[in-house]
């Protein structure tokens, strides 16, 4: 509870605080550093439109027959999907954020990928599947995969390394049954970092991360 407290407002609710209150404690979750610097859940990347925008998403998801929500379901839904995403990643070590309009997934990259690498590791099927399950039953969100490095090697190479970590990401969910209609995928390379400068390598690791926001469908 030491580090959830430390993270403050800036992390929204952790994995393991979402089950604070169970008899069985579950593993501890990995190791973070102390503080977020103050980009927090209030980024405008993470408010923004969906990838595409709007329009175009839309229109993907009715030639694929999904029917949106109602304003009036739209609150319920993502209360509903938030409580769920805790309960599926619990004690995992990942980051379930309720930015109100929307809800993000952070994933650290040791979940995902090799430094310098974009081909998922075989041992992140676990942390991915949980995340798919979930998110293919809950088939009234758009979904945006998110990339982002850390300030190691060059810009244009984190930037094309993002964007083939964030279509990986992008795959694997396809692959696992989330409908590829919801699905898009953006790589930011190291244009915005949690930790600046990220000269430890827990702010790097911290850095180079993978977010999955979950977006309702409104038509």
């Amino acid at each position: 509870m030491k580090n959830v407290r430390r993270l403050g407002a800036v992390v929204i609710g952790t994995s393991a605080l979402a089950l604070s209150g169970c008899e069985t404690a579950p593993p501890p979750p990995m190791a973070r550093p102390a503080a977020f610097t103050p980009l927090g859940v209030g980024a405008p990347y993470l408010s923004g439109d969906v990838i595409g925008g709007r329009r175009a998403r839309v229109a993907k998801m009715r030639a694929a027959k999904a029917r949106p929500l109602s304003v009036y379901e739209s609150g319920a839904y993502m209360a509903k999907l938030d409580r769920e995403l805790r309960l599926q990643t619990a004690g995992i070590g990942l980051d379930v954020l309720n930015l109100g309009s929307s809800i993000v997934i952070r994933v650290p990259a040791t979940f995902t990928f090799d430094p310098g690498s974009s081909v998922v590791k075989p041992q992140t099927d676990a942390t991915l599947l949980e995340i798919a399950r979930t998110v293919k039953t809950n088939k009234q969100t758009f979904v945006d995969v998110l990339a982002h490095t850390d300030t190691s090697g060059t810009p244009q190479g984190n930037q094309a390394l993002s964007e083939k970590r964030a279509a990986a990401v992008a795959a694997y969910l396809a692959k696992h049954g989330v409908g590829r209609a919801r699905i898009a995928s953006r790589g930011y390379g190291e244009s915005i970092p949690l930790y600046i400068p990220d000269v430890e390598e827990t702010q790097k690791a911290a850095n180079r991360r993978i977010e999955i926001r979950l977006v309702p469908y409104t038509g």
